[in-house]
């Protein structure tokens, strides 16, 4: 990894390290120094704020104190639970936070050997598709001679404010910090895939059979190492940081730090009817106040379970800010959920891997709407193809897609007050098996998907798709917003992702001596009725074999009918506009297959746009003798080879 990773502001941290022994000083960082600019953007602080080290806040201060867990953390003045959250779920996973902090060991302070300690820390971070790595001094903000912002429950462990000054330092200030997300913050610590679930809206609190789904969803991410936090949104006239009756915060982030379905003795009685009981583990960033309802640390339920099943659990009756309640009261009282997929790409694993593609693209601006990459969302009719547009296939029958759009992180720009995310997501459409240019106007193309469209940084979707070729259009809801984007696919088989960036064929010296094409036709051959029997059975395995100058399209075969849903679509560059195309069936056999009829289309400019059934006929022109069947289908042709 380490040969990818980029450096913030390019500050080498072995090259600044060894100046500062040398000169036998500790590092002072000049790009985010210890002042009032690298804590605040529009805000002052209410007392002075000291920057101080950690040797002079303590007498042997550390990066871990006991290893790394996610009690080691607290929540200091600034709101972002969010940012303790993440950290707290990070903990729980050695692979993922030792590649934040990176070399640990090395980082570490070392009493035997003082000289060695610059006051000079790295850390790195996933940024915008890449591993970035951000140094920073060990200079920490101070009242009264303690730390305001993210700090350690023991005194003189200092991992999790130092990662959070590297973090500040990276969106700006800390005060850039405030009020932001767990996942985004996840993300950003792993790579990870985000996908945010409103458990009102999917009504998960009331519908036992969703509410499984979930659970099972949650079970899996969490064995495969991913993590997950959730909230409770504040409603209308409620506020932030409030306590609910049942000990919750509002407008406060948890993480979830076990999921896990107990087999207990036989003696209780459950809200599943099932010897089985669904549990979840929350951790309170405070690292006090719990939920008080069913399963808290002190409730009646706990009193019936044998020691040795506690201890299985992990379960500790303390106020330590960590609870366990059963998943149908946490679909009840929760109100947001971000999971934060950890994708296996790996082909070393025993688990499911996924096959990866990612690419960097931008919507951007212009007055030619050939050019213009900013055309907005769907209901943007006349701009909304005028978007960057991506194609991929889906190679088996059908395959599970995972999509994630992630615009760049705005925190840099709050300065200038506009730190808030756009409104950003995607639709998904199935297109011709053979298109390779833009798409210009939506004729027989389907629409398969539409992510919400939600002014998040990454908007996430899964979809099982059926075989065949589609167009990813990543927009912005409004048109004319310019800004980056990252768009990753994950499906089984490679999917070939790819940019469509030019609108028709390239004119080349070929063209002047074999011919430029002068139409572009489009077809979708819907299906094929009242075919010829083919076997006992009395059916058929058709399919339609499209032939348009030297260039042949087959689609799927249908099995065992003499009526076939085909929804096959081509696109052909045409350029002898009298060469008919011709449309066939064939019957498929192990040994040869039968040719079943054929329908011969002049495709020109003026034919109807509708759908038409035609009667299939034998070999040769229009006039050739009837055969049994009709081919349903619809044409579109244009002499402008970007009018389609």
């Amino acid at each position: 990894m380490s040969s990818s990773v980029q450096l913030f502001r390019d500050q080498k941290y072995h090259e600044l390290k060894g100046q500062c022994i040398q000169q036998r000083r500790l590092f002072e960082d000049p790009e985010f120094p210890a002042s009032d600019a690298s804590l605040f953007y529009q805000s002052a602080p209410p007392r002075k704020v000291e920057w101080k080290r950690p040797k002079d806040l303590c007498e042997d201060p550390h990066l871990f104190v006991n290893g790394i867990s996610s009690h080691d953390l607290h929540q200091g003045t600034l709101g972002n639970c969010w940012f303790v959250a993440a950290c707290s779920c990070l903990a729980l996973r050695k692979t993922l936070w030792q590649q934040v902090i990176p070399d640990f060991n090395e980082q570490e302070w070392d009493p035997k050997n003082p000289e060695k300690y610059a006051g000079i820390f790295r850390f790195r971070f996933w940024c915008f598709g890449e591993w970035t790595e951000v140094v920073i001094d060990d200079l920490l903000p101070t009242m009264d001679g303690k730390l305001i912002y993210c700090h350690s429950n023991v005194k003189n462990e200092f991992w999790s404010a130092l990662l959070e000054k590297a973090y500040a330092k990276l969106a700006g200030s800390y005060e850039a910090l405030d009020g932001g997300s767990a996942a985004d913050a996840i993300v950003d610590f792993t790579g990870a895939v985000a996908e945010s679930i409103d458990l009102v809206q999917g009504k998960y609190g009331e519908i036992i059979s969703e509410q499984m789904k979930l659970f099972e969803d949650l079970l899996k991410v969490h064995k495969r190492g991913g993590l997950i936090s959730c909230s409770i949104m504040a409603s209308s006239g409620s506020t932030n940081d409030v306590e609910t009756e049942m000990g919750l915060v509002i407008g406060h982030a948890y993480s979830v730090t076990a999921i896990r379905k107990l087999r207990l003795g036989e003696r209780l009685i459950f809200s599943f009817k099932a010897e089985k009981l669904f549990m979840i583990r929350l951790r309170n960033p405070w690292g006090k106040r719990e939920w008080n309802g069913a399963w808290s640390d002190n409730s009646e339920e706990w009193k019936k379970v044998s020691n040795s099943e506690r201890k299985s659990l992990g379960l500790t009756l303390e106020n330590d800010g960590e609870f366990w309640m059963t998943f149908e009261d946490w679909c009840k009282n929760f109100t947001d959920v971000d999971i934060c997929r950890i994708v296996n790409t790996s082909y070393f694993s025993i688990h499911k891997t996924w096959e990866k593609k990612m690419m960097h693209g931008a919507w951007a601006k212009n007055s030619e709407p050939l050019l213009n990459r900013s055309g907005g969302c769907f209901d943007n009719k006349e701009t909304f193809l005028q978007n960057p547009q991506y194609v991929f296939d889906v190679k088996k029958t059908e395959d599970k897609v995972l999509v994630s759009l992630q615009q760049e992180d705005r925190r840099k720009y709050k300065k200038e007050g506009k730190g808030d995310s756009i409104p950003i997501g995607f639709e998904i459409f199935k297109v011709e098996d053979n298109r390779s240019y833009r798409l210009h106007k939506l004729t027989v193309q389907e629409r398969v998907a539409t992510s919400l469209y939600i002014n998040t940084r990454t908007v996430f979707l899964k979809r099982i798709l059926k075989q065949g070729r589609y167009i990813l259009i990543p927009t912005t809801y409004h048109p004319g917003i310019i800004t980056k984007f990252i768009l990753r696919l994950f499906t089984d088989v490679p999917s070939k992702l790819r940019e469509l960036k030019a609108d028709k064929p390239k004119m080349t010296c070929w063209s002047l001596l074999c011919g430029y094409p002068r139409r572009v036709t489009q077809i979708k051959i819907h299906s094929a009725e009242g075919l010829q029997k083919q076997d006992r059975s009395g059916g058929a395995d058709p399919y339609v074999l499209i032939k348009c100058e030297n260039q042949n399209m087959r689609s799927p075969v249908q099995h065992d009918t003499t009526g076939a849903i085909f929804d096959t679509q081509v696109v052909f560059y045409r350029k002898n506009v009298d060469s008919p195309i011709i449309v066939q069936v064939w019957n498929s056999n192990i040994l040869c297959d039968q040719f079943l009829g054929q329908a011969v289309l002049a495709a020109s400019p003026s034919d109807p746009r509708e759908q038409q059934t035609l009667q299939l006929r034998g070999r040769g022109r229009q006039e050739a003798a009837e055969m049994p069947g009709h081919i349903t289908v619809k044409v579109f042709s244009s002499d402008d080879l970007v009018e389609l």
